[in-house]
């Protein structure tokens, strides 16, 4: 039955084709109608088969005008089928019935509104939720920590102080979040994307690709939306950016993060792939479908970049700003790849414009940031000679920075373009070969280094100052080498300031102790007990004690952070200290032996001074009233 439809349809159409191009008059088209359809009977009933099989379709259409297709769709798509085919050919005959023509064109009209209808309810229901979860997994999360509790970067030096339990500070900062591999996402249940092409398929053949293409793009759209509110990405205009405080703007641009590797990485090659499997038939609709989709979507994560790459410039928003950019840089080959038509390119151009812009305002914030480093100017002595909390937060910010190195080096001018002294450069092991990024740093710290010698100077006791500025570059020190700014700014760097602590470490001893060591010295005692060098010896003895308890009174009080400077700090003033009063007491401590109040000169055996001793620097007061008299 089959292969007698199918030779009837080919006769059908060849008899067509020769009375449309024998169409000369009524009388030739009569005379060859008859002779065909005389010709083995085969003939005779083309107007009747065609009429039939109109029927027959038409038929099967109106039966599904108002309910679903389901298990028939195959029958349905097959009496679609028949109603292209006819109208095409319906459409060829010059002289066929209008009446006919209108009937066919009607039915096929009517079944394109049902596969319309079909369409939608085939995509909404084959949706794919979006699987959180799946795709965090796919994520590698790296960051950068200072310290196990985590501590915001402050807009200010002064709000950016904290202690941890240690006694140091805790400083930490989240680099985000980065795929670990390529990531397939099944956006429709794979079931349904053949029927779907199928219908995709008749639709644009009937002329009807507008629409197919409209109801596809507006379903998908709306999950795309969906998609970025569950990321965590919600619609906010550039002004409302402008007016978030900072915490919550962190967190958005945080999450903007996020959503941006999702997006691209993941559903964007997704809905790419999909546009490909259900528009096949059509490179245009193609393309169209993809950029009408997903363009909503990239111009929304895109105009909060915009917006963030155009607000209030603070010091704080550098490292998520450069997290943007990183991330924006990291993902437009993949929109150069996914858009690539006229209407792509506009989209292109405007991630592109996006990383250009965020790359201007992560170099205007680090400009900022070299100001307010180079202009701290805080008259404000810390008690104790602790560590200034502009060391803290300038060392833990350009901790941070080294991370970004290859970067700023790629947004920083060259380093020929900024001025640096031949000793700074002297002091780096690259010399004449200083990245932009070195550069910058070596600045920085030697802005704060001189910073530090400038605050300094507000401790009236030369001690304290000495204690001030070996607690400060200990710790820049430490930084250094405890992070990748060793590799930037080498080992003679390090080497050269911890020779300045050394230095620092004996003016100390020296402005400190000196006072307390002159009366140690047996300068003018003789060895006799006349009354005058007894008389001697007691004030000696009484001038020692009354500088050892000063200085055990004040200098319990300053605090040395660092536990192994503080205890060199200890074993230093002990080999000075110690042997000197041992000395002393042990060639005169017998003269006073006997008399009356001995005790109230020689005051303390070595034991209690290497105890007291080992009071100093802990930021503690002490009560000098518990100090025990030797005798009592």
């Amino acid at each position: 039955m089959a292969a007698t439809v199918e030779g009837q349809d080919r006769v059908l159409a060849t008899a067509q084709q020769i009375v449309k191009s024998l169409n000369i008059n009524n009388q030739a088209t009569e005379d060859m109608l008859l002779i065909l359809s005389s010709f083995d009977n085969r003939l005779s009933n083309i107007s009747d088969l065609t009429d039939h099989r109109f029927e027959t379709a038409e038929q099967v259409i109106l039966r599904h005008d108002s309910v679903g297709l389901g298990e028939t769709s195959s029958e349905y798509l097959e009496a679609v089928d028949t109603l292209i085919k006819l109208t095409e050919n319906l459409n060829i005959q010059s002289d066929c019935n209008g009446e006919v023509i209108d009937r066919a064109e009607n039915a096929l009209q009517l079944a394109m509104l049902k596969l319309e209808d079909e369409f939608y309810h085939v995509l909404i229901r084959n949706t794919v939720p979006l699987d959180v979860d799946r795709l965090y997994g796919s994520i590698r999360k790296g960051s950068v920590s200072f310290a196990a509790t985590e501590v915001e970067i402050e807009d200010d030096f002064e709000s950016s102080y904290r202690e941890d339990d240690c006694g140091g500070s805790s400083y930490c900062y989240d680099r985000g979040l980065s795929f670990g591999g390529d990531v397939c996402v099944d956006l429709v249940y794979g079931d349904a994307i053949k029927e779907l092409k199928e219908i995709a398929d008749r639709m644009i053949r009937s002329g009807y690709e507008k629409e197919c293409c409209q109801v596809y793009c507006n379903v998908r759209r709306d999950v795309l939306d969906e998609c970025l509110l569950i990321l965590g990405v919600e619609k906010v205009s550039i002004e409302e950016v402008q007016r978030i405080e900072w915490k919550v703007l962190d967190e958005k641009m945080k999450k903007w993060i996020q959503a941006v590797k999702v997006v691209v990485k993941a559903l964007l090659f997704g809905e790419k792939q999909l546009c490909e499997q259900v528009f096949s038939e059509s490179e245009l609709i193609k393309e169209v479908s993809f950029v009408e989709t997903t363009k909503g979507c990239v111009m929304q994560l895109l105009n909060f970049g915009e917006a963030v790459a155009i607000g209030q410039r603070s010091s704080e928003k550098l490292f998520r700003i450069l997290d943007m950019y990183d991330v924006v840089a990291d993902v437009l080959p993949d929109f150069e790849t996914l858009f690539v038509d006229e209407s792509g390119e506009l989209v292109c151009n405007e991630v592109k414009a996006v990383l250009s812009g965020l790359g201007e305002a992560a170099i205007g914030t680090f400009v900022e940031f070299e100001n307010a480093v180079k202009g701290e100017n805080s008259r404000r002595a810390l008690q104790g000679g602790e560590i200034h909390p502009v060391t803290r937060y300038v060392m833990n910010y350009l901790k941070l920075l080294v991370d970004y190195s290859e970067i700023l080096n790629i947004l920083l001018p060259n380093s020929q373009d900024y001025d640096l002294n031949s000793k700074e450069v002297d002091d780096i092991d690259s010399g004449d070969t200083l990245s932009p990024v070195s550069c910058r740093l070596l600045s920085l710290i030697t802005s704060l280094e001189a910073n530090l010698e400038e605050k300094s100077r507000l401790y009236e006791d030369n001690a304290l100052r000495y204690i001030f500025l070996m607690n400060n570059i200990l710790y820049i020190v430490q930084k250094v080498k405890d992070s990748d700014l060793r590799n930037l700014l080498g080992d003679r760097w390090i080497r050269k300031h911890s020779g300045q602590i050394r230095q620092w470490h004996t003016s100390y001893l020296r402005s400190a102790w000196g006072k307390a060591l002159l009366c140690l010295k047996d300068d003018g005692i003789g060895g006799g007990s006349s009354s005058a060098s007894k008389l001697l010896l007691k004030e000696r003895f009484k001038n020692f004690n009354a500088c050892f308890e000063e200085i055990y009174r004040i200098q319990s009080l300053w605090r040395v952070s660092d536990d192994q400077l503080r205890e060199e700090l200890r074993i230093s003033i002990s080999e000075k200290v110690l042997p000197a009063y041992r000395a002393f007491v042990g060639r005169f401590g017998s003269q006073l032996e006997g008399g009356r109040h001995a005790g109230k000169y020689v005051k303390y055996t070595i034991d209690d001074l290497e105890n007291y001793l080992s009071d100093l620097f802990e930021g503690k007061p002490a009560v000098l009233n518990n100090i025990k008299r030797k005798g009592t």
